[in-house]
């Protein structure tokens, strides 16, 4: 254990980690609640500032590691990760869009985790070693996707991968395409969503609209199709990244997501029990060669295809109607 202030570089072999992901890999003995604790009172830094578990950290950068504790007991160890079910491993191979050395493109299903946290014990990221592929290191997470949202999500394969896709996510020169069934219609055709977003102080897994101490959150949509004003297909363009992003800005124009009964659909049941947000669409330049594109879409979901019949809506319309629009 260490007993003295360390200052360790992340090496660029590593990629991009989450810094709780990180301290695993190097202090397998630290526990998630001692960790959390040397993060909250600032003990452990990087690059000299204050750290959260889920920061990414990147090759170069430098973590203050403190004198560490003792192991904990072993009633306070971590359990050991929930085995994955085969029904799942077979799944999510067959839902691979693309694959080459560098990354793995698959059609997450929704009901299924990115990440585990309390009370997930099956989750994508527990997987992910049944996708390595004969590969040298399995998968890595950059980007994530609702557990209830479906669709396309890239994987990097390599750790140089993910470091490329994850600065490309981080410049904004990724473009992720969402589909949405609304319950309305949006105000215009067209337009933007320009709504800061902060945390709920009453319920900390819920977002709100919060202009003053938010953090700023500007989405493009377009509506593809609608039934009169009882519900609309929209296409979905979010330029920032926030938790709930999509779904906090429908429901702020008066227009909530089909499923969606944490934001405004208080009929959830009575049409669907499933959220209908759906990520179409992934355009990326390949990490290998930034002058090409990874562009991929996803198949429609069982449950859109089901109230897309139901409400009468035709055709399955990839043109981008954000294609000129520079953010």
């Amino acid at each position: 254990m260490t007993r003295t202030i360390e200052n360790r570089p992340v090496t660029d072999d590593e990629g991009v980690l989450r810094l709780d992901r990180w301290f695993r890999q190097h202090y397998p003995q630290l526990s998630q609640i001692q960790l959390q604790k040397l993060l909250r009172t600032g003990q452990i830094r990087v690059d000299g500032k204050r750290a959260k578990a889920s920061d990414r950290v990147y090759g170069g950068q430098i973590i203050r590691i403190p004198p560490l504790p003792d192991a904990p007991i072993l009633e306070e160890r971590e359990k050991k990760p929930t085995p994955i079910p085969e029904r799942l491993i077979k799944e999510l191979k067959e839902r691979i869009l693309f694959k080459d050395d560098a990354v793995l493109v698959i059609d997450k299903p929704a009901g299924l985790a990115v990440q585990g946290g309390s009370g997930t014990k099956i989750h994508l990221d527990g997987a992910l070693e049944h996708l390595r592929f004969n590969a040298p290191h399995k998968p890595r997470l950059v980007h994530r996707l609702d557990k209830d949202t479906s669709g396309v999500m890239i994987l990097a394969r390599t750790p140089e991968a993910a470091r490329q896709l994850a600065e490309s996510f981080r410049l904004h020169h990724a473009r992720k395409y969402y589909w949405a069934v609304t319950i309305g219609r949006p105000p215009q055709q067209e337009g933007i969503i320009d709504a800061s977003i902060a945390k709920s102080k009453g319920n900390f897994e819920k977002m709100i609209h919060d202009d003053d101490n938010g953090q700023e959150a500007l989405t493009y949509y377009h509506i593809v199709q609608s039934a009169g004003k009882i519900a609309s297909w929209v296409a979905l363009w979010p330029v920032t990244g926030r938790t709930h992003q999509l779904r906090v800005h429908l429901a702020h124009v008066g227009c909530p997501i089909v499923g969606d009964g944490k934001y405004g659909d208080k009929n959830k049941g009575e049409r669907s029990s499933q959220l209908h947000l759906f990520a179409r669409r992934l355009i990326i330049p390949h990490p290998s060669n930034k002058k090409k594109m990874i562009d991929v879409c996803a198949p429609l979901p069982e449950h859109f295809k089901q109230t897309f019949s139901h409400f009468g809506f035709e055709g399955l319309n990839d043109d981008n109607p954000f294609e000129n629009i520079k953010p």
